[in-house]
């Protein structure tokens, strides 16, 4: 099954932007090629990510309780662990990187910066094909500050017994559009589509992984999906994962846009009313008309 690739430098045409909404709403996720981003910037941060997991990450992990967990197993699954090294920065609007090394803190600086612009553009594509204000999801996440903006970053080791435990159990994720700068060598990674799990293969080329979060679904009134996924423990090779979460800020109330809304309450006889005069018409345009009738009101 192959997934959607929306080519990012394209996005102004038709054609694109139909390929965009398509994938937000059948699928949930989608490659970005074309991003824009500094390749340069990207490969020093998976770089120095993968030195400071070796370093500083890797011997707590092995000391840690997960991978106890498994060498006492006894050969039965272990259904509620992860078996991942990971670590949550803050960017924006307040930043929490001073706790991560100087050079692997600036890098991240550098590549955030850029990606945060590349998630305002997204978004405002995502409202114009849900024919909404192009701002609206940049503005609904502000809350009274702005949009918050953090990235897990994650290690997932080669695992002696990965058919034991997951790397990362099923789930979805609770935010709105998330950024996955992922492993170019060893794969893991998969989303369910349609009842079957499908592979997302190790991302050549630095292309950036985006998938829908559980606030886009109901901003967009469920047109557009989340979908779940999970990381799968690997056997050979360690499964870098650098997932950068656009999401609401904590005081935001997200709530389906108006746009997309039938209205809530109308009586019966008004509705009858309208459709005697629109029977044989486009049921689009009757609920638009019941929305302006309900702005009226």
């Amino acid at each position: 099954m192959e997934i959607p690739v929306i080519d990012f430098s394209k996005l102004e045409t038709g054609e694109t932007m139909a390929l965009l909404h398509e994938a937000c709403k059948k699928w949930g996720f989608f490659m970005l090629d074309n991003s824009g981003l500094d390749t340069e910037v990207m490969e020093e941060v998976k770089a120095l990510t993968k030195a400071h997991y070796k370093q500083a990450m890797r011997p707590a992990f092995l000391a840690s309780e997960t991978a106890k967990s498994l060498s006492s197993s006894k050969n039965e699954h272990i259904p509620d662990r992860d078996w991942e090294s990971s670590f949550f920065v803050w960017h924006h609007p307040d930043s929490t990187t001073t706790v991560l090394p100087d050079r692997l803190r600036r890098s991240m600086e550098d590549y955030i910066s850029q990606l945060i612009q590349l998630a305002e553009k997204l978004s405002e594509h995502m409202c114009q094909n849900l024919g909404i204000r192009r701002s609206h999801m940049m503005e609904a996440f502000s809350g009274c500050r702005a949009p918050s903006v953090g990235t897990k970053v994650a290690m997932y080791p080669e695992c002696p017994r990965p058919d034991l435990m997951r790397g990362l159990r099923e789930h979805t994720d609770a935010g709105g559009i998330i950024l996955l700068l992922q492993d170019d060598q060893v794969p893991g990674l998969e989303f369910l589509k349609g009842g079957e799990w499908v592979k997302i293969l190790p991302s050549k080329n630095n292309m950036i992984f985006v998938n829908i979060g559980d606030q886009v679904e109901i901003l967009s009134n469920g047109v557009y999906k989340s979908a779940v996924h999970r990381v799968m423990a690997m056997r050979e090779g360690n499964h870098l994962s650098i997932a950068t979460f656009y999401n609401p800020a904590g005081d935001a109330v997200i709530s389906p846009a108006a746009d997309l809304l039938v209205p809530k309450e109308i009586r019966f006889k008004d509705y009858l009313s309208l459709y005697t005069k629109t029977k044989f018409g486009d049921k689009a345009i009757r609920f638009q008309s019941l929305k302006a009738m309900a702005t009226h009101n």
